[in-house]
């Protein structure tokens, strides 16, 4: 018998709306389709990766699933709750809010610049924990030691710690509150390499030494592949292919997904057959609602595709594949 997923997100939307007032009078105002219709489900002790090209809708759906901004449509159910019928500004002191933490791509920009890296993690278990005291002391110790943060360091401010120092202080105030999914938006991405692999592998013993589900976003697509179970392709706002990481990557199914794969580089040298991604993404601005987003960049599409909007179908091996002309390999 399956367990129930720790998060069922279904039909989730974002629409941001361009200017104040419509254009012409009567008509509505044009709108942004940063997350369209996207169904996900993530299991306990899960990570699931979220990937695409910038300006996909990764980021924005993150920060949706985080609730730390309102869809538009759709539904978040964690652990069983509905979360949408709570506006953003209230879940913030909602007890769930310690179960659901985000890590940002930048952990400089995403602490206050007025804390030392102690104050950062105990202002979390204070608000949301209620800890005071030698018990706060006590948690901070803790989540310190977890994330490889010595002492020397609890009383310096953001400016005075490296990339990698505040990358683990961000982790460390996120971890601090146990929460049952933590919400990575790239947060390598602006670190050197040696030092991304350090932060990797420590978020790879800290979901198994604590149980957390991970929902992974990043366009590197080799970190993806090492580091989850699940990944979910994303193209302007809408999920085109989603199945187990490492059927999707040896045998991708959507050819955007292809193109993808066909981009990353190879320590061979072997160049991919698949032809790499060329143009422009269409305009998310009020797009054709019976069109396939990937239509003018994708290299079989025919004059169906700009007639019916594929919807997502399954394949074998828990594969979904939005795209008319897929088949299993």
């Amino acid at each position: 018998m399956e367990h129930p997923p720790l998060l069922d997100v279904a039909e989730l939307c974002k629409r941001f709306p361009i200017g104040r007032r419509s254009w012409r009078k009567g008509t509505p105002a044009p709108m942004v389709h940063a997350v369209d219709d996207v169904s996900l489900v993530v299991q306990r002790g899960e990570t699931l990766g979220l990937v695409g090209e910038s300006g996909c809708g990764k980021s924005t759906l993150a920060r949706l699933l985080a609730r730390l901004s309102d869809a538009t449509e759709g539904s978040i159910r964690f652990a069983g709750r509905e979360l949408t019928e709570l506006p953003a500004s209230k879940f913030a002191r909602d007890p769930d809010r310690a179960r659901i933490q985000i890590v940002f791509q930048d952990a400089g920009e995403s602490i206050n610049p007025r804390f030392t890296a102690y104050d950062a993690i105990a202002d979390a278990l204070h608000h949301l924990k209620g800890f005071s005291g030698s018990a706060l002391r006590a948690q901070v110790d803790e989540a310190a030691e977890l994330c490889g943060l010595p002492l020397a360091l609890w009383e310096r401010f953001p400016h005075q710690l490296s990339g990698g120092q505040r990358a683990r202080v961000g982790i460390a105030r996120a971890i601090a509150l146990r929460p049952e999914l933590l919400i990575l938006d790239e947060p390598t991405a602006a670190l050197d390499v040696s030092v991304q692999v350090t932060i990797l592998k420590l978020l790879e013993r800290l979901k198994t030494q604590l149980g957390i589900s991970y929902i992974f976003v990043s366009h590197d697509l080799n970190v993806v592949r090492l580091l989850c179970d699940r990944v979910v392709v994303m193209y302007l706002g809408r999920i085109v292919e989603v199945g187990p990481a490492q059927a999707v990557f040896d045998a991708p199914l959507h050819p955007y997904t292809r193109g993808l794969v066909a981009a990353v580089p190879r320590l061979d040298g072997v160049r991919s057959a698949t032809p790499r991604l060329s143009g422009d993404p269409r305009s998310p601005i009020d797009p054709d609602p019976n069109a396939c987003r990937f239509h003018g960049r994708c290299p079989i599409g025919t004059d169906r595709c700009t007639a019916a909007m594929p919807a997502l179908r399954s394949f074998p091996d828990r594969r979904e594949v939005a795209c008319h002309f897929a088949v299993e390999g």
